[in-house]
C-alpha cells in the first residue's frame, strides 16, 4: 500500500461479482422508488415522532442524498473497472486469480459508504437486523463477504489517520 493509495487483493469473479452488486445498487438510486423499502433505509427518518416534519425533511434532502451515493457509487465502479469480464466465460482458473484492486487514498471514503450502503439494502431484503444472523438465503453470505472486505478498508482507514496524526 502505497502512501496514497490502498491495494485490496480480490480473486477475479469476486471483483467481478462486486461490480455486477455496485451497478445493480446504481440502478436502485436511478428509480428513486419512495415506496423500496432498500430506498428508505438509505435515507433515513430525521424526525420519526413527527411525521409531517419527517416528509419534509425527507422531501427536501432525499434526492441530494441519493445523488451523493450515486456518485460515490460511480467512483467505486471506476476502480472496479478492470473486474468488467464476462464472468460465465471465465475458467475456473482464471475466475480464482488474485488481482489487486487500487483505490486511491481520496476515494476511501465513497468505498467505504458504499459498501455500507449495499450492505443495508441487502439487510433490507433479508430482513437481517443484527450481525448475528442466519441465513439460508446466499445472498447472507455476500452480506457478510461485503462486511469482511469493510473491515479491511476501514483498517486502511485507520493506518491513513494514524499516519496522519489523526
Amino acid at each position: 500500500m502505497s502512501a496514497r493509495e490502498v491495494v485490496l487483493s480480490l480473486a477475479l469473479i469476486e471483483g467481478a461479482h462486486l461490480l455486477r452488486l455496485v451497478d445493480e445498487f446504481g440502478e436502485l438510486l436511478r428509480a428513486r422508488s419512495t415506496d423500496d423499502p432498500a430506498v428508505r433505509r438509505l435515507t433515513p427518518t430525521a424526525y420519526p415522532d413527527d411525521a409531517e416534519a419527517a416528509a419534509a425533511f425527507a422531501e427536501t434532502t432525499r434526492d441530494e442524498l441519493l445523488d451523493r451515493r450515486r456518485s460515490e457509487a460511480t467512483t467505486v465502479r471506476a476502480a472496479l473497472a478492470p473486474f468488467d469480464i464476462e464472468i460465465d466465460a471465465l475458467s475456473e482458473k482464471d475466475a480464482l486469480e488474485p488481482r489487486d484492486l487500487v483505490i486511491a487514498e481520496d476515494d476511501l471514503d465513497a468505498w467505504l459508504r458504499t459498501l455500507t450502503a449495499i450492505r443495508l439494502v441487502i439487510a433490507d431484503r433479508l430482513g437481517i437486523t443484527t450481525e448475528d444472523h442466519t441465513s439460508d438465503d446466499g445472498r447472507g453470505d455476500i452480506y457478510d463477504w461485503l462486511g469482511y472486505r469493510l473491515e479491511v478498508l476501514i483498517q486502511a482507514a485507520d493506518e491513513i489517520d494514524a499516519r496522519r496524526g489523526r
